[in-house]
């Protein structure tokens, strides 16, 4: 492969059509070497819940966008519809998608998934910004999976901005985190983060310098589960969760350098 701006890799990332966090996270976590083209799962059902499940419907067609490009892995950036449409669905859609590109294709659930099993954990706490159905979904899938819930602690919906989830703070997102901790936690062998929307990387690096346990996101784990793929060996999840590859980018980010004024 020969790609200017990604020696290493090449990850295609599908992002729901108003979701505001998935370009930029992704951008802060890629490595040096590594980079993400990014393409829409659209839907012009009415409902959270329908238009979810409508972007697996049409996960092939949507994977289309990236035409001949050559990723590596295409990364489905959604947990919701893993959680409505169930795991035995997604792995049959995903299977069937991985054959016809002949690239690996997840999602934010399934790297999710491989993570929590890198760490070895059993037990999780959820910190959910969904409303409660579509957490009662998520701990089904979790189950599925063979984890079990501890604890889950939801972020009360607020209907009055453009979206409930994309419009979040990170300081509402370290709000669920602080509400896990004065709780029992500590009986979960980590802490998992849903949702690709909800900004998650200031409460990450935050929450990990005091938690017992890792602290882990979608977006941590969706990055992350593209660099191990194109090179195992380049990787340590225990780095990740540190912050280790992706800081120092997060922090210029946040906190760029102010500019000296020309004369």
């Amino acid at each position: 492969m020969s790609v200017e701006y990604a020696r290493k890799g090449l990850l295609g990332v599908l992002t729901p059509q108003a979701n505001t966090t998935v370009e930029p996270e992704c951008g802060i976590l890629m490595p040096r070497g590594y980079a993400a083209i990014n393409a829409r799962l659209t839907s012009d059902k009415k409902t959270i819940e329908a238009r979810l499940v409508d972007y697996f419907n049409t996960l092939k067609t949507a994977c289309g966008q990236f035409s001949n490009a050559p990723v590596q892995a295409i990364a489905v950036a959604c947990t919701g519809a893993s959680y409505l449409v169930g795991r035995n669905r997604e792995t049959e859609v995903l299977r069937d998608i991985e054959e016809s590109r002949g690239v690996t294709v997840y999602t934010a659930a399934t790297a999710v998934v491989d993570a929590l099993r890198e760490l070895g954990a059993r037990r999780i706490a959820l910190a959910s910004p969904y409303p409660d159905g579509l957490t009662a979904k998520s701990v089904a899938y979790w189950e599925s999976h063979g984890f079990q819930v501890t604890r889950v602690v939801s972020m009360p919906i607020d209907d009055s901005h453009f979206h409930p989830i994309y419009s979040m703070k990170a300081a509402a997102a370290s709000g669920l985190l602080h509400q896990l901790a004065e709780g029992e936690s500590h009986l979960a062998d980590a802490i998992v983060m849903l949702g690709t929307g909800m900004p998650t990387l200031g409460p990450l690096l935050l929450a990990n310098s005091v938690s017992p346990v890792p602290v882990i996101s979608c977006m941590l784990c969706l990055a992350w589960k593209a660099v191990s793929i194109v090179d195992p060996l380049d990787t340590s999840l225990q780095a990740w969760i540190r912050g280790d590859p992706w800081r120092g980018r997060f922090e210029m980010q946040q906190y760029p350098e102010q500019e000296t004024p020309g004369p």
